[in-house]
């Protein structure tokens, strides 16, 4: 379906992920890519760029590569227009600035500290804001600037951003903004509200819109698929990771593919709709990135791939009259492949019928043993149940499923299809022969609170049979399984958040039951409800208490937790807005503690960056002071010259190396910071949220520690 029409080879290595194609002049393409020597190459076969006074400079390999020399470690690397121009601007990231860089004209537009560094790039525009932005992603936070290099949007997320997209996520005619994070989540935000929470498997590497609603994300285990808003379309998984993703019309049908380029230097596209392999082709090393661009110019888009090695290749949709025939082919070969296997499936399972027949029949006139018996007894049942093992300190908390049959029938094997939760999609359990019983015990040990679809499979017969019976069947594992219900005499936690909500005891009685594993029937006690939880994981209490006035109360020193909790009823309840006060004293001792070693660690950056300012004044001072004795055939000054340059040079080394380990310390500090802010705002629903997560930016922005405090206590500065 597409066919192949320039290849090249640059001679510069690529990093992955970090390729971009942007029109500077606002006519023609440029292929823009980080290399593996902390530069920028910018590829343009169609005219001179200008070289004067900028950073700039023609590569010696080709006169087509222009070199930006960036000396830091480059982390993403953007194209895109922040203004009405058609001109493209080039924005690259390292983890502690952004520079926005102005090709056409080879000079900055802006340079940004960035304190929590840059993971990915974006351009666009967010929701009814018609102002383009160039966001980026670091340290649990996106900061978005426009034009003038003005901070205009800032919001936090859970963990390090690995991923940004655009999308109509809700089909408001507005852009939502996709963010894919380290914490295995696709958050989506309206602005600066979250609006959407996808949990995924691994690592989020890639998100991209295919159009409307509809975008594919990669995970970092090689797993590709496509949502349409929060349903998953379908997703498959290589061992191979999975680079890059894009959207390309490979059939001119007006609705684009899924194209992945992969770590093996295979690229394929896939269907939106099914997830059918619709193209496929192979680079000689890794795919670094995949784009699209008229980059012939020859009014035609073209599907561009590039390899880290530095090779480039173009590709085409193609024509209609070529493609048609093999299309219809590949159809009815597929048509025949599908009945083909349809009439082996249905032999095998008439053989089996027909060999059944016929033990029975033996076995009813005496003439054979049970040794090859496959039957079972018609009222045969699989049972399932769910059992909750706290950990010993030597092994860890899980939760011990259990399948049954209702007879002296064996359970031959299970197989457990579900995600995340084991090494690999699925798990399987096949008892000695020894072992074999109408019981199978297996431990299931999930990650994290979240909701688990387990899909078993178990083989079912006599001891002695050659055949089994396949049972099928589907079993949640609840979103807080491993808390169990547990006596009194523990000690009540101290940190809690208190909220008002106008429903029955009985509606929350019927959300516990729903999402804990509960041994044992609860209910309201004199119209008040009163649980308590030990986490089989840390031993920890958790209580919630509500009171026939509608007052809930949720107790335990895991801050996380209690937002997790506050999110999950929420949305039980359909609660679109909750306030709600938080007293954790612990965490805010602890955010208290941070924010001075943060004020330190801004000092201690700002010192050693004067002392490599005034070590560099003096280094070029003796430079000019080295070379005039040199001129001056006054070998021993040039030679004291030269020693005090390089004492100068290894103390500018060691204070580069001491500078790097406060730069990390403070990554470090900051992220904790981020981190407090997301879970003061999951304590909270709707506007509420979005407000605390406002105001706390705002503290921080003006040091303001006690505003900050009493903001993640009562979600606002005024209290009523």
């Amino acid at each position: 379906m597409l066919v192949p029409v320039f290849s090249m080879k640059l001679s510069h290595k690529i990093h992955a992920r970090m390729v971009s194609i942007g029109k500077y002049d606002g006519k023609h393409p440029c292929l823009t890519a980080a290399t593996t020597a902390s530069k920028v190459f910018i590829h343009n076969p169609h005219k001179r760029l200008n070289l004067t006074g900028g950073r700039m400079e023609v590569a010696q390999s080709s006169s087509d590569i222009n070199l930006l020399n960036i000396n830091q470690q480059v982390s993403a690397v953007c194209c895109g227009s922040l203004d009405d121009s058609e001109r493209d601007l080039l924005f690259i990231g390292t983890p502690t600035n952004l520079l926005a860089y102005d090709v056409e004209n080879n000079s900055d537009l802006f340079y940004q500290e960035m304190a929590d560094g840059v993971n990915s790039l974006l351009v666009g525009t967010i929701g009814n804001n018609s102002t383009p932005l160039v966001l980026a992603g670091g340290n649990c936070s996106i900061q978005g600037f426009n034009h003038e290099g003005n901070d205009e949007f800032w919001t936090v997320t859970g963990d390090n951003v690995s991923s940004m997209g655009l999308v109509d996520f809700n089909s408001d005619g507005f852009l939502e903004l996709l963010v894919g994070s380290e914490d295995f989540d696709i958050r989506v935000f309206k602005d600066d509200e979250i609006i959407a929470e996808m949990t995924e498997t691994e690592a989020v590497t890639s998100l991209k819109c295919l159009y409307g609603s509809r975008f594919g994300y990669a995970l970092a285990n090689g797993t590709v698929g496509v949502y349409d808003r929060s349903a998953r379309y379908w997703r498959i998984k290589s061992k191979n990771q999975a680079i890059a993703i894009h959207s390309f019309d490979l059939d001119d049908d007006g609705v684009p593919e899924l194209v992945t380029g992969w770590s093996n230097g295979k690229v394929d596209a896939r269907s939106d709709r099914t997830g059918e392999v619709v193209f496929k082709e192979n680079l000689s090393s890794a795919v670094a990135g995949v784009l699209d661009a008229d980059y012939r110019m020859d009014g035609k888009q073209q599907l561009v791939v590039c390899s880290v090695e530095g090779e480039v290749r173009g590709f085409v949709p193609a024509v209609a009259e070529n493609r048609q025939p093999v299309v219809d082919l590949t159809a009815e070969q597929e048509k025949v492949r599908e009945l083909a296997q349809r009439k082996q499936n249905l032999l095998l399972e008439l053989n089996n019928y027909q060999g059944n027949n016929r033990v029975a029949q033996d076995i009813a006139s005496g003439e054979s043993s049970t040794h090859i018996q496959g039957s079972i007894p018609a009222n045969t049942q699989l049972q399932t149940s769910l059992q909750v093992v706290s950990g010993d300190g030597s092994a860890p908390a899980f939760v011990e499923l259990t399948v049954q049959t209702i007879n002296d029938t064996i359970v031959k094997s299970v197989i457990i299809f579900a995600e995340g939760i084991f090494d690999g999609e699925s798990h399987v359990t096949h008892p000695q022969s020894h072992e074999l019983s109408n019981c199978v015990r297996i431990p299931i040990y999930p990650p994290r609170d979240i909701p688990i679809d387990l899909h078993i499979k178990a083989l079912v017969g006599h001891k002695n049979s050659q055949q089994f019976h396949v049972f099928e069947l589907t079993r949640q594992l609840p979103r807080f399984s491993l808390y169990q219900l547990c006596p009194e005499g523990y000690a009540q936690p101290r940190s809690y958040v208190q909220f008002d909500v106008n429903e029955r005891v009985n509606r929350v009685v019927l959300w516990a039951q729903q999402n804990f594993l509960l041994s044992n029937e609860i209910g309201a006690k004199n119209g008040e409800l009163d649980l308590k939880f030990l986490s089989a994981r840390t031993q920890l209490p958790l209580q919630i208490t509500m009171t026939t006035g509608g007052t809930v109360v949720i107790r335990s020193e895991d801050m996380d937790l209690v937002g997790d909790v506050v999110q999950n009823l929420a949305s039980f309840l359909a609660l679109e807005e909750l306030i709600t006060l938080a007293e954790f004293p612990e965490h805010m001792e602890e955010l208290k503690a941070i924010l001075i070693k943060v004020d330190e660690l801004h000092s201690v950056c700002g010192r050693l960056t004067a002392e490599m300012a005034d070590h560099s004044n003096l280094i070029r001072s003796l430079v000019v002071r080295a070379e005039d004795s040199r001129l001056m055939a006054d070998m021993s000054n040039m030679k004291r010259s030269y020693i005090e340059l390089f004492d100068l040079n290894r103390d500018l080394i060691s204070g580069y190396k001491i500078r790097s380990t406060n730069h990390e310390e403070l990554l470090k500090c900051l992220k904790i910071v981020n981190q407090t802010i997301v879970r003061a705002g999951n304590l909270r629903v709707g506007k509420a949220k979005t407000s605390v997560i406002s105001n706390c930016r705002n503290a921080i922005k003006t040091n303001d520690v006690d505003a900050l405090l009493k903001i993640i206590k009562h979600g606002t500065l005024t209290v009523s």
